[in-house]
């Protein structure tokens, strides 16, 4: 996994973007891992996305947090899947994040390097390799290890971590739903079959064509002064003016 390869990645949008290699700028960078196992550090970042949001709700910032992050990573390693055929090795400890003034967390991986999972033979992996390795990098070795520090620190549900995971997930499948097939194949079908994982299985209802998903949670962002609902968020009304409420966490 070379810096050009990422820089592919990165040129699909801001959320995809992921620094390689050596850089300059490298002040206020920290391993990922901080943002799971130091306090500190967390809560001083739930407090800054709730300054942003204009809210004082813990709950309501570590989620959107949440989903921020999971939609960060799913970008960069999904996006790598598709378009270059290799899953880079997002381990927390060798992930570095900062805080930028506006936007989303940046990311850099000064010694990036492919995780096939174990046994994979030498050259192109097969689709199933890759939702291994997709699902390894991403929610084995982040994002469960996130919600589970985020369900004890503000008690966040289960459902609704599960939601965001998904839903980040998806956001990033239609983005690159726009560009045209790559080395790892279709981003829909990837997506897909992560989302039958048990990590994620059941959480809401995917449809392929159009690309549509309806979470069976909510993300709580619509509790943020100025805040809405997404168009999959569970508590959109059914015709008729039925609130959808199936595992609702809030």
């Amino acid at each position: 996994m070379t810096p050009d390869l990422l820089a592919r990645v990165g040129a699909v949008g801001p959320y995809f973007e992921i620094a390689a290699g050596e850089r300059p700028d490298a002040a206020g960078f920290r391993p990922l891992s901080a943002l799971y196992g130091d306090r500190r550090v967390l809560e001083g970042y739930v407090a800054e996305v709730g300054r942003r949001l204009g809210s004082d709700q813990r709950r309501v910032a570590a989620s959107t947090l949440h989903i921020g992050t999971a939609a960060r990573l799913w970008s960069v390693a999904l996006g790598a899947a598709v378009l270059t055929g290799r899953v880079p090795d997002l381990a927390p400890d060798r992930l570095l994040w900062r805080t930028p003034p506006t936007g989303p967390i940046e990311l850099w991986l000064p010694r990036p390097s492919a995780c096939p999972p174990p046994g994979t033979a030498v050259g192109a992996p097969s689709p199933a390799a890759l939702v291994d390795a997709l699902h390894d990098t991403v929610m084995v070795r982040n994002l469960e290890p996130f919600a589970r520090v985020l369900r004890r620190e503000f008690t966040l549900s289960p459902l609704t971590l599960r939601g965001n995971a998904a839903s980040a997930l998806v956001g990033a499948a239609r983005v690159l739903g726009g560009h045209a097939p790559g080395a790892g194949g279709d981003p829909v079908a990837l997506a897909g079959a992560l989302l039958d994982r048990e990590s994620m299985a059941g959480e809401g209802v995917l449809d392929r064509d159009p690309l549509a998903y309806r979470r069976g949670s909510c993300c709580l962002y619509y509790r943020a002064p100025g805040g809405g609902m997404c168009g999959e968020c569970v508590l959109h009304r059914r015709p008729g003016g039925v609130p959808v409420r199936r595992g609702v966490a809030g």
